[in-house]
């Protein structure tokens, strides 16, 4: 079910908006009877008079998104998408008017579309944040400060109290809301070619601190192996399994291999253990200890 005369562009939005004309409103025994014939029967002559009667419900709710700065034919491609999602999910014999239920599916494709779009950075992840993000534009329009960059600390705490989030949301979402994108490559002035993103401080390991991570690593482990083969083959089999494994044997099964008690394979684990320690923190015992 789809019609590409649905997805519109700036240069078609007129036509568009003249063809939906030829659309009637439906009453409610022709829809049920219309999405019946697309439910069980897939019949697209059906689910075009659908789509064709509830462009008018698109249009509405997508200029109600046009404060974000989108454009209108993208948002009611969008609201299109929805609408389509919503006649193939609709069940007639509910009772409801498609209408009340196609509103909430265009309205939430509407606005996933404008969380994806309208900023580089992702923008809300809670239902909570979403919330705030499509209605702090309104709060603010409320409180007259449409206009200021900055909220006072009273205009904070009503924001937080009203949607329910923390003070600290409503003032990140409030400078990324009215601040929008800016590029890292914009130069600081005109004097010379320094960019933002010159200034920016990468907190990251230094190559310099990565390279002598990777050595003390290697010699660690080259150590550690070296050490290994001054224990004897059990103390080392009953070590490298109890302590250097993901998933380690338990004593018993040890105890089983070795052909000794469980108290017994602990306390070689444990004695095994320190002599290694003791070989580690002082290589020149090395053959004394294994002497």
């Amino acid at each position: 079910m789809t019609s590409s005369s649905l997805f519109v562009a700036d240069e078609n939005l007129g036509r568009f908006l003249k063809e939906i004309r030829q659309y009637s409103i439906l009453d409610k025994e022709t829809e049920q009877r219309l999405a019946k014939a697309w439910q069980k029967k897939k019949c697209q002559k059906a689910a075009d008079q659908l789509v064709g009667s509830h462009l008018r419900l698109v249009i509405k709710v997508a200029k109600g998104f046009r404060g974000y700065g989108l454009p209108l034919p993208d948002l009611i491609a969008e609201g299109n998408i929805g609408l389509m999602q919503a006649i193939n999910r609709f069940e007639p014999e509910r009772g409801f008017r498609l209408s009340t239920y196609a509103m909430w599916w265009i309205r939430a494709t509407i606005q996933e579309y404008i969380l994806k779009t309208w900023s580089l950075v992702k923008l809300g992840t809670t239902t909570a944040q979403k919330k705030l993000f499509f209605n702090l534009r309104r709060l603010k329009s409320q409180l007259q400060a449409i206009e200021s960059d900055n909220l006072t600390p009273e205009q904070v705490d009503f924001i937080a109290k009203r949607l329910h989030v923390s003070e600290r949301d409503v003032i990140s979402m409030n400078q990324r809301l009215f601040g929008r994108d800016q590029s890292l490559n914009v130069t600081i002035s005109g004097e010379d070619d320094t960019e933002w993103q010159d200034w920016l401080v990468d907190e990251g390991e230094t190559q310099e601190d990565t390279l002598i991570e990777a050595d003390q690593l290697a010699r660690r482990s080259v150590l550690m192996n070296e050490c290994l083969t001054m224990l004897n083959r059990r103390e080392r089999h009953i070590l490298v399994n109890r302590r250097l494994r993901e998933d380690p044997p338990t004593l018993d099964k040890l105890s089983k291999h070795h052909g000794i008690s469980r108290e017994r394979v602990r306390q070689i684990e444990v004695h095994a253990f320190e002599k290694l320690q003791h070989i580690m923190k002082d290589p020149d015992r090395r053959i004394a200890i294994a002497a």
